[in-house]
This record gives C-alpha cells, structure tokens and sequence, in this order.
C-alpha cells in the first residue's frame, strides 16, 4: 500500500472529519480536501480565517493509505475530462461521482475566470483549455466517503499567523 503525506488548511479547530461540514459545489464534489502541497494548505488556511474573521488558521497534517479497496480518480492535468468533471460538480452541487478518492488539479483564483467561462458557455472546451495551458495549478486531494477516511491519520496540526 502507498501513503502519502497530505494536508488540509482551515480556519477551524476540529478533532474529527465530518463530510456533513464540507461545502457543496466544489470542484470534485463534497468531501474532505486536502494537498501534498503544505504551503498551499498554509494559504487555505488564511484565507478561511480571513473570509471567516478568524484571528488564525490551521494547518492539519495526515498520512493518507492508498489502499487497493478505494475507488480512486485521478486526473492527468487540464484536460476536457477535468474540465467537465468540475463543471458538472460545481454546477449541481453534492457529490457528483461514485468515487471515494479524487486526485487532481484545483480551479483556483487563477484558473476560476476561465473554467467559469466555461460552464456559462462563453468558452468552449477548447478556447477554455487553450486558455489554461498557461497556468501552473496546484493538487488537491479529496476525500468523498467515509470509506476514504478510514484510511487517513491525524500526523499533527500546527497554526498558521495571518
């Protein structure tokens, strides 16, 4: 089996992971988000401190099992797969797929303008992708089902100063 450090940034101060916490409408669907990028994860959480007139953040570190009973999606970049991926889950709310894992690129701040030209039709999939191929994005890796979360542990956590 394969473990991978992960991390997730909030402004919150939790001891359990409860899916029913997550926030609908996101790029894979709800679920639990975490990185393998810890500075990202550093910036998630000060910006939802910021966004919730929090004095801090959170950064929780885990090691995550890939393990072989997991259903895991995992996509290869910007390409039109991704692009839908994010459109449908975005645009109809919930968890959109049957997966328990889904690994790939974020629909940033940098990326959001063009992936939302997207989904309202201005840009087609391929002006969209043309578009995209100059951002360099970061990972994220979400956690959909509680089967998923069986196989994260709790490292640490630490804070992180606005």
């Amino acid at each position: 089996m394969n473990k991978v450090v992960v991390y997730h940034g909030t402004s919150f101060d939790f001891d359990s992971i409860d899916l029913q916490m997550s926030k609908n409408k996101r790029d894979f669907g709800k679920g639990f988000y975490t990185t393998t990028i810890e500075s990202q994860a550093e910036s998630w959480a000060r910006n939802t401190a910021l966004r919730n007139h929090h004095d801090c953040g959170y950064v929780y570190v885990y090691e995550f099992t890939f393990d072989d009973s997991l259903i895991i999606k995992e996509f290869e970049g910007l390409n039109i797969e991704w692009l839908d991926f994010v459109k449908i889950n975005r645009t109809l709310g919930g968890v959109q797929h049957s997966y328990d894992v889904v690994i790939g690129p974020v629909a940033d701040d940098n990326t959001m303008l063009t992936v939302n030209r997207y989904m309202s039709g201005v840009y087609d999939a391929e002006e969209a992708l043309k578009r995209l191929a100059y951002f360099r994005v970061n990972d994220q890796v979400c956690l959909s089902t509680e089967k998923a979360l069986q196989y994260i542990k709790l490292v640490r956590r630490y804070k992180v100063d606005l």
